[in-house]
């Protein structure tokens, strides 16, 4: 079972001036990009990638969320949904590597250094 959660907004716009391309929401263009890489992934077994309706980040779109138990949750925004889905599993192997969920700024992938909306600490144990 999957012990980790890339979550994706799907309902995203495409960018800040256009709600979708080709008849398409910009989430759920990001959506498919990362579900086609998933197939061949070697994390593919430790990461589960969830599409969740809104992640209520409509102004910073397109947007994403790492999760996973005792682990601080991610979520980042302001994410190109034709460019950036490679990045976007390259973070996912960083935050699998971390014990807590922290993955350093000037460690991440370009497109992830800036875009960060929330730090959420796990729960109490």
């Amino acid at each position: 079972m999957a012990k980790h959660a890339l979550f994706v907004c799907k309902s995203c716009s495409f960018s800040p001036n256009e709600r979708n391309l080709k008849d398409q929401r910009g989430g759920l263009h990001l959506l498919n990009k990362l579900k086609n890489l998933y197939q061949n992934w070697a994390l593919k077994p430790e990461f589960i990638i969830q599409e969740v309706e809104c992640l209520s980040a409509c102004s910073r779109s397109c947007a994403i969320a790492l999760s996973a138990p005792e682990k601080t949750t991610l979520m980042f925004g302001d994410l190109p949904p034709l460019e950036s889905a490679a990045d976007i599993l390259r973070l996912a192997e960083q935050y699998h590597s971390s014990s807590d969920g922290i993955v350093p700024r000037q460690e991440r992938p370009e497109v992830l250094k800036k875009g960060i909306l929330a730090r959420i600490p796990p729960l109490p144990q």
